[in-house]
């Protein structure tokens, strides 16, 4: 059973300013332009806790860890974050235009409370492999604070749309917080509390739970949770819950530029291999790569060089994932890009949008841009029920969850 809590966080006052001088995007998304700007809106914005600047005369007793929690502490103290009289759930719509279509959508969910599971209990799915580095970042964080900052992005399924309903309940009154964010995106914030918000934990209680974004705070969690059995709260972290069958959900496609192949043939000798294992088609606008994502039942990776674009169709229909296919049996088998160079992103960056990533290889900044069909939640949902495992940056669930419009402090 998943087991979901209402809760009383902490949010920022009218003492901190406006709300849109304090959320930031998600850490591992800002920028350092996007951090200098942040820094320079409000002493009371987030990223001085979740992204802090580090010094040359940092030492154990001052440093971007510790900072951070004299500025949750300090914040709390002077009133600019201020704690929930009752706990509740908190209605989350996300209205924002789809960057590859320009059709407006909301996305609606709420943040609660999730308790933590092993992987092994199988209530909580994962659908990407986690890197060592961010998850020491995010546990020195956690470990200084004790505070959950932003949200882990959830999915669960409900095909009747019965929690929406409740959630729609409470978005008819004017929301208790609403922020534009800086792509345009509109984030409303509402409160479900007593009866209302037993009513959503109830309906929760026998979802499978499947992690969208958040994969590295997700198992921090867990690994704060293991070293801090005496803690309070720490078996549970903040959470945004959105049904996969919601019509706002948006999965975008992350493209691979690759550079710095050393092949002396390239790219006629890549092309020739390929010939082998695909149906290779030079093509003369995106419009016919997209048609063939929207008809055919086979693979389709679209690749960009220099001026040219091709299709490849893989020659023999499987189940494999079209991100998995690339990685497998285009960038390893092909190019000798393999799993440790993916992971190191050696030779290989990512890029959102087909115009964009065609950019790079018309401008020469990359040898090849592969272009990927968006995954469905759908292909999300069977591939981590069963237990497996996509590349890194398969999924670009959009628009992001804002950090900072909820905090818990345990």
């Amino acid at each position: 059973m998943a087991r979901i809590y209402p809760f009383q966080p902490y949010r920022y006052t009218d003492k901190a300013g406006p709300l849109g001088n304090l959320v930031t995007q998600p850490y591992d998304k800002i920028s350092p332009s996007m951090r200098a700007r942040y820094l320079s809106l409000s002493p009371y914005n987030l990223v001085r806790v979740i992204l802090g600047e580090a010094f040359a005369s940092d030492n154990d007793a001052d440093n971007v860890y510790t900072r951070a929690n004299h500025h949750v502490t300090s914040w709390i103290a002077d009133g600019a974050l201020a704690r929930d009289a009752e706990p509740g759930v908190f209605p989350y719509f996300q209205e924002f235009t789809e960057p590859d279509t320009g059709e407006r959508l909301v996305r609606k969910g709420f943040i609660a409370l999730g308790g933590l599971e092993d992987y092994s209990a199988g209530i909580v799915h994962r659908h990407e492999q986690t890197l060592s580095g961010p998850k020491k970042d995010r546990l020195e964080l956690l470990r200084h604070t004790h505070a959950h900052l932003g949200q882990i992005f959830m999915l669960y399924p409900d095909p009747a749309g019965a929690v929406d309903a409740l959630l729609d309940q409470a978005a008819a009154a004017p929301p208790e917080a609403e922020v534009a964010d800086e792509y345009g995106a509109v984030h409303r914030v509402w409160k479900i509390a007593g009866p209302g918000a037993q009513a959503v934990q109830a309906l929760m209680a026998e979802k499978k739970l499947l992690i969208a974004d958040g994969h590295h705070r997700y198992e921090t969690a867990l690994a704060f949770r293991d070293e801090n059995p005496g803690q309070a709260g720490a078996d549970r972290v903040m959470m945004t819950f959105v049904n996969m069958h919601s019509p706002g959900l948006r999965i975008l496609a992350t493209h691979r530029l690759v550079s710095g192949i050393a092949d002396a043939g390239f790219p006629g000798g890549f092309l020739r291999d390929a010939e082998v294992e695909f149906r290779v088609e030079r093509i003369d606008s995106l419009g016919r790569l997209q048609q063939a994502w929207a008809v055919g039942r086979r693979t389709v990776i679209g690749a960009a060089i220099g001026d040219a674009l091709y299709l490849l169709e893989d020659r023999t229909p499987g189940g494999s994932l079209d991100v998995q296919v690339l990685h497998e049996r285009v960038l390893g088998k092909l190019l000798g890009i393999g799993a440790e160079a993916v992971r190191h992103e050696k030779h290989l960056r990512y890029q959102r949008g087909l115009e964009a990533a065609v950019e790079q290889a018309r401008s020469r900044a990359v040898q090849v841009a592969f272009l990927l069909k968006p995954v469905s939640v759908g292909e999300v949902a069977e591939t981590s029920f069963a237990g497996g495992v996509m590349p890194q940056k398969s999924t670009d669930f959009y628009p992001k969850l804002l950090s900072g419009l909820t905090i818990y402090r345990m």
